[in-house]
């Protein structure tokens, strides 16, 4: 159970659901409500299928180039780090991809979806808790369900986006997006060291 609620937890961080706000209310500024609902969903639903995909196919194509898992853990790790230290020490998730928006009238897929809810590091950290090496297909379809949950969190939450905003204030989302990266910086060391000790304890 606790480890459920730890990958939930992780899964939170990752995606930030919070962070998406800001970018979701520049992004769809131009929108009527109805409209903005509809982009919501549309691009939970689209993010989603992206870390589905990559949850199938991601470890295919990893083993289709003969990397080891110790290897795959060890530079996932480094990844997911300094993705984690972008949003700890540089501009915060929601100022960086609002930059990203150029054309106001198709921003379902690009940004909403994709990097805000399913980010570089969402992508590497699906892949991550679905290897084929460690998880029983069990496993890996409880993580896909917790994935979904957290999509449908998301979503729930861009659909109160206003209300959210004028609760916690543009400060208090770039604040909880700081913390996130953090915990996220905390599970990247993990698997690098983990990674590192497997790897030693295999060439003995």
């Amino acid at each position: 159970m606790s480890e459920l609620i730890n990958s939930f937890l992780f899964l939170v961080a990752v995606l930030d659901p919070i962070g998406s706000v800001p970018v979701y209310l520049e992004a769809t500024k131009d929108f009527d409500k109805k409209h903005k609902k509809k982009i919501a969903v549309r691009a939970s639903f689209i993010a989603f299928m992206i870390l589905l995909a990559f949850i199938v196919i991601g470890q295919f194509f990893l083993e289709g180039m003969s990397i080891t898992l110790d290897a795959f853990r060890i530079s996932g790790g480094l990844i997911l780090f300094l993705f984690s230290l972008t949003m700890i020490f540089g501009e915060s998730k929601p100022e960086s991809e609002k930059q990203l928006i150029t054309d106001y009238k198709h921003v379902t897929i690009f940004p909403i979806a994709i990097p805000s809810i399913a980010s570089p590091g969402a992508i590497m950290s699906v892949v991550i808790l679905t290897d084929n090496h460690i998880y029983t297909i069990e496993q890996q379809i409880v993580t896909t369900l917790l994935v979904a949950l957290v999509v449908f969190l998301t979503a729930l939450i861009l659909l109160a986006a206003v209300a959210v905003q004028k609760r916690i204030g543009d400060y208090g989302i770039i604040i909880i997006s700081k913390v996130m990266g953090l915990i996220l910086a905390s599970y990247a060391v993990q698997n690098i060291l983990s990674g590192l000790k497997n790897f030693f304890m295999s060439v003995k």
